[in-house]
C-alpha cells in the first residue's frame, strides 16, 4: 500500500480551509478534520472537503458508552467520511460496537482506526495516570484488542510502528501523527520522526499539520515531505 500525506487543518474556521487546499499541491488527497475545526464548523466542513474531491479523516477520538459511539459512527459515515478514530481504551464492547456500525451502514463505512497511546504523552505520563506498562508494550497491548474487536487499523507513533508491524502483519492501517521534517521543532509531540522514517518503518498515513500551516511557502515545503516519503519507501 502506497504510504499517503494527512494535512491536518488545526485552524479555527472552515474559512481558512479553502486557502489551505489552494497553497497545497493537488497531489495532497487526504486532510484531517479534528476536535477544533469540527466543533467550529461542524459537517459543513466535510462537505467543502468532500466538494473539492478530497479525502476525509475524522480526528474525533470516540470514547464513550458503546450505543452512543456507534450512532457516532453511523452519523460520520452519513457524511462521507474515509477514515475514523475511536479510543482503544474504551474498551471491546465500544469497539466491537463501533466496528459492527460501520459494517452496517448504507453504502461506503469509514474505516476504523483506532488511537493506541498519544504521541504526546511520555513514559511517565503514563505513570502518572497509573499504566505501568513500556508505552510500545501498551500500544501493542491495545492494538490487538482494536484489531482483535474488528478495528480497521490503529494510531501510533512512528516509534512503535515495526513494533506492531511485527505483531500484527501488513493488513492493519498505521496512521502515524508526531511527522516533523528534520531538523524541526517537536511542538508538543514528545515522539516524532522524519517523512521518509515512517515510511520505512511501514506507516500508511503520515499526518502532519502547523508543520505545514505554518511554513514560509506550504506548497515547497508539502513537496519536500512527499519527495523525503518517496525516498522512504526507495522510489525516485
Amino acid at each position: 500500500m502506497k504510504s499517503e500525506l494527512i494535512v491536518a487543518l488545526d485552524v479555527p474556521s472552515a474559512n481558512q480551509v479553502e486557502r489551505v487546499i489552494d497553497q497545497l499541491p493537488d497531489e495532497v488527497r487526504w486532510y484531517k478534520v479534528g476536535l477544533e475545526l469540527f466543533t467550529a464548523a461542524g459537517p459543513t466542513v466535510i462537505d467543502l472537503l468532500r466538494g473539492r474531491n478530497k479525502r476525509v479523516f475524522l480526528d474525533l477520538k470516540l470514547h464513550d458508552i458503546p450505543n452512543t459511539v456507534a450512532s457516532a459512527v453511523r452519523a460520520a459515515a452519513g457524511h462521507g467520511v474515509d477514515l475514523l478514530t475511536v479510543h482503544a481504551a474504551g474498551g471491546r464492547a465500544m469497539l466491537e460496537a463501533a466496528a459492527d456500525a460501520a459494517r452496517n451502514t448504507a453504502g461506503t463505512a469509514p474505516r476504523l482506526i483506532a488511537v493506541t497511546t498519544l504521541t504526546s504523552l511520555s513514559q511517565d505520563d503514563l505513570q502518572a495516570i497509573g499504566i505501568g506498562r513500556q508505552i510500545e508494550l501498551q500500544a501493542e497491548a491495545l492494538g490487538r484488542l482494536a484489531l482483535d474487536a474488528g478495528i480497521d487499523g490503529l494510531v501510533c507513533s512512528v516509534q512503535e510502528v515495526e513494533r506492531l508491524r511485527t505483531a500484527f502483519g501488513p493488513d492493519p492501517v498505521l496512521v502515524t501523527p508526531g511527522i516533523r521534517l528534520a531538523g524541526e521543532h517537536k511542538g508538543d509531540q514528545k515522539r516524532v520522526a522524519t517523512p521518509e522514517e515512517a515510511v520505512r518503518r511501514g506507516s500508511n498515513y503520515l499526518v502532519m499539520g502547523r508543520s505545514l500551516l505554518n511554513a514560509a511557502d506550504p506548497h515547497t515545503t508539502a513537496q519536500r515531505v512527499l519527495r523525503a516519503m518517496r525516498e522512504g519507501c526507495g522510489a525516485a
